[in-house]
């Protein structure tokens, strides 16, 4: 794993926390997510990508695996 950060999602009107691990690896480049994404969140690469490119940085051409966890709850809406 490269990095993990705190941040959240609704369920309902409660909170609760979601933790976002990122790992990359050598391989054949692919970008996925995993951890019960909904469409939205799983189209979210594309503004990734966009905003790693703004910050002046390089998309690394390599395995990107994004794990949003807890995995049994359905992660809905923009991330």
């Amino acid at each position: 794993m490269i990095s993990k950060v705190l941040s959240s999602a609704v369920f309902g009107i409660d909170a609760y926390l979601v933790e976002v691990e990122v790992d990359i690896a050598s391989g054949f480049p692919q970008f996925s997510t995993v951890g019960l994404p909904e469409g939205a969140v799983r189209e979210s690469k594309e503004r990734v990508k966009a905003a790693i490119k703004n910050c002046g940085y390089n998309f690394p051409l390599k395995r990107i695996t994004v794990n949003l966890a807890p995995a049994d709850r359905r992660k809905e809406g923009t991330i």
